[in-house]
C-alpha cells in the first residue's frame, strides 16, 4: 500500500504541473527521479509552491519541491566502469544473425555486494534469459549502498536487448471481422 501511495504521489505530482518541481533526493538537488526504483524510496513529500517553500529553497521552488528520502545515503556502485546493463550484455553470447530478444528483470544488490535476480518483468526468449541469469550470477561484486555508514540492500532493473540495435520482431496480430 505504501509503495502504491508513493507511485501515485509521484505520478500526480509530475503530471499536475507543466513545469517540473525542484527535486531533492537525500537533501541533494537532482534533475530527475524517474530512474530511482520506488522500492528504494523511504518517503516522498511534495511541498507546495508557497511563500515559505520559495523562501526556504529559492526561485527553483516556484513549481513546488519534491523531497525524496531514500532507504540509503549512498547508492550502490558497480565497479566495472560501465553501466551494469552494458556489462551484462557484453558477457552474454548472442549471435548477430539470431532474432532480437529482450530480458527485463529486477535485481537486488545485497549488503555484501552480490547481485541476486528478482522478478522477471519481461522475457522474449528463454535462451537469452538463461544466459543473462548466468552472467548476473558471475558478475563482480558491487560496492553496496550504505545508510549511516552501514551497507544495505538496494534494487535495480536490468534491461538487456540483443543483438544491440536490432529491433524486436513484431508480434502477430489477430484481426476480427
Amino acid at each position: 500500500m505504501k509503495r502504491l501511495l508513493l507511485i501515485l504521489l509521484l505520478t500526480s505530482a509530475l503530471t499536475a504541473a507543466a513545469q517540473e518541481p525542484l527535486y531533492l533526493v537525500n537533501g541533494k538537488e537532482v534533475d530527475e527521479i524517474s530512474s530511482i526504483p520506488p522500492d528504494d524510496m523511504e518517503s516522498v513529500e511534495m511541498l507546495p509552491a508557497d511563500e515559505e517553500t520559495i523562501a526556504r529553497y529559492g526561485e527553483k521552488a516556484y513549481n513546488g519541491v519534491m523531497v525524496v528520502t531514500l532507504r540509503y545515503d549512498t547508492p550502490a556502485r558497480f565497479p566495472a566502469g560501465e553501466s551494469f546493463d552494458a556489462y551484462i550484455a557484453s558477457q552474454v553470447k548472442w549471435p548477430e544473425e539470431e532474432t532480437a530478444a529482450r530480458v527485463v528483470l529486477r535485481y537486488t544488490v545485497t549488503p555484501e555486494g552480490r547481485t541476486v535476480a528478482g522478478d522477471e518483468l519481461e522475457s522474449t526468449d528463454s535462451r537469452l534469459r538463461r544466459r543473462v541469469l548466468k552472467a548476473l550470477e558471475e558478475a563482480p561484486l558491487w560496492e553496496p549502498a550504505t545508510k549511516n555508514g552501514t551497507p544495505v540492500a538496494s534494487e535495480g532493473v536490468l534491461r538487456i536487448q540483443l543483438p544491440e540495435g536490432k529491433p524486436l520482431p513484431r508480434l502477430p496480430e489477430l484481426i476480427w471481422r
